[in-house]
């Protein structure tokens, strides 16, 4: 089964050279600042490379991460600040606000910013996969691990390292509890989706499935609210997103949840269910208009013409037919007014995130590299500062064509 996610733009950064020159006085401190640059620009160049997995974005992310922490932890793991995490100023610009960057002269920020872009890639990644036509069974575990770290990814960012910034967060940027939340929270959405599509196609116990998918709705739902308090300028085509999929799956829950009634020799109630669920599917077809209409950052697409979209809008109408006419033949039941409540709690397949820590300090820090960094050798213009007019360019990201029948882009 192919899925359809909404993704907003990968952030962006300044170069940054890490030319300590005076200040790195030996070959090995040299070595490392030479490293840094070379990592750090190899790493953003994975984030825009289809090719790119899960293994050489691990591999990429260890090398550079296991430096940069020479700039942030104290080599006898005391509580001591390292002398060189204010030395170099990062600028990185914000998934939802366009190309106006935040700069702060801070390691942490770089470390955090870098690790939330890692951590969108593995959403795009997984959306890339997902969007497949003939997505396999390997394919599909790949997605939905990858979604479950980067929530992961998120989380820890949020818990550990983003309370350590020296200059509080602006509202409404992408380091703010309220933006991180809802990306963790969209993360096990979307590895939930992959959770219903596998149980249905291992024709699982429909109450199951229905109580996954109420579990879901409610996951995009919780999502959405925590982006009400932003600027909709920005989030507006965001929260559709999270919005249709809350209307499309408890379309889903209501579907199964007939099917179950109808099990249960509860005709009447399961004609219903079914309407309800023919609510939702309409309220959710309706949002797919609006969400392509809706101006703002994210993927340009027509969800509605996707396959997941009409496959479910056919087994609603099929499912209710044959209440109907069961209803009709067999059991002659009145058709309550009231839709069923749903208090379904699904015991299993419920995604939590995958925990993440970053790799630990890379063996070239040792006392002696450390010590050959000589801060009483800046300049006092302070050529690590960027100049104020430097541009931020938007990284170019890889053009995914449709597949057949997916009818929309995928990023």
């Amino acid at each position: 089964m192919t899925h359809w996610f909404h993704r907003n733009p990968l952030k962006a950064t300044a170069p940054v050279s890490f030319n300590f020159y005076g200040v790195a006085t030996t070959p090995a401190a040299a070595k490392i600042c030479n490293d840094l640059r070379l990592y750090r620009t190899r790493l953003l160049e994975l984030f825009t490379d289809s090719s790119c997995n899960p293994e050489m974005m691990k591999n990429a992310t260890d090398l550079y991460f296991s430096l940069l922490q020479g700039f942030i932890l104290s080599l006898d793991d005391s509580s001591q600040e390292c002398k060189l995490r204010y030395i170099q100023n990062f600028k990185w610009t914000d998934t939802l606000q366009g190309q106006v960057p935040s700069a702060q002269q801070d390691a942490v920020f770089e470390l955090v910013s870098m690790g939330f872009n890692v951590a969108l890639w593995y959403t795009k990644y997984a959306s890339r996969l997902a969007g497949k036509e003939d997505i396999t069974e390997d394919e599909a575990k790949d997605v939905h691990r990858s979604l479950k770290v980067a929530a992961g990814i998120f989380k820890h960012l949020k818990e550990s390292h983003i309370p350590k910034l020296i200059t509080p967060v602006e509202k409404g940027r992408d380091l703010e509890a309220r933006l991180i939340d809802s990306y963790i929270i969209q993360c096990q959405a979307e590895a939930q989706e992959v959770t219903i599509a596998r149980a249905i196609e291992l024709k699982h116990n429909p109450g199951l499935i229905a109580a996954l998918a109420y579990e879901t709705a409610n996951f995009y739902q919780k999502a959405d609210q925590t982006l009400s308090s932003l600027d909709p300028t920005y989030a507006g085509k965001w929260r559709k997103y999270l919005n249709l999929k809350t209307c499309f799956y408890m379309a889903y829950a209501y579907c199964y949840h007939g099917q179950t009634l109808l099990a249960s020799d509860k005709c009447g109630e399961a004609i219903r269910s079914l309407q309800e669920s023919e609510k939702f599917f309409a309220k959710a077809e309706a949002l797919c208009k609006e969400y392509g209409e809706t101006k703002g950052p994210g993927t340009t697409a027509k969800p509605s013409g996707h396959l997941f979209f009409r496959k479910l809008g056919s087994l609603i109408k099929n499912t209710l037919e044959k209440c109907q006419r069961e209803n009709g033949f067999i059991y002659f039941q009145k058709v309550p007014t009231e839709a069923p409540q749903l208090e379904l709690k699904a015991n299993y397949g419920l995604v939590e995130p995958v925990p993440f820590e970053f790799p630990s300090l890379n063996a070239h820090w040792t006392p002696e590299t450390l010590a050959a960094f000589d801060l009483t050798k800046r300049p006092k213009d302070d050529t690590a500062k960027p100049k104020p007019d430097e541009e931020v360019k938007p990284l170019k990201e890889p053009d995914i064509k449709p597949q057949k029948d997916s009818g929309c882009q995928i990023s």
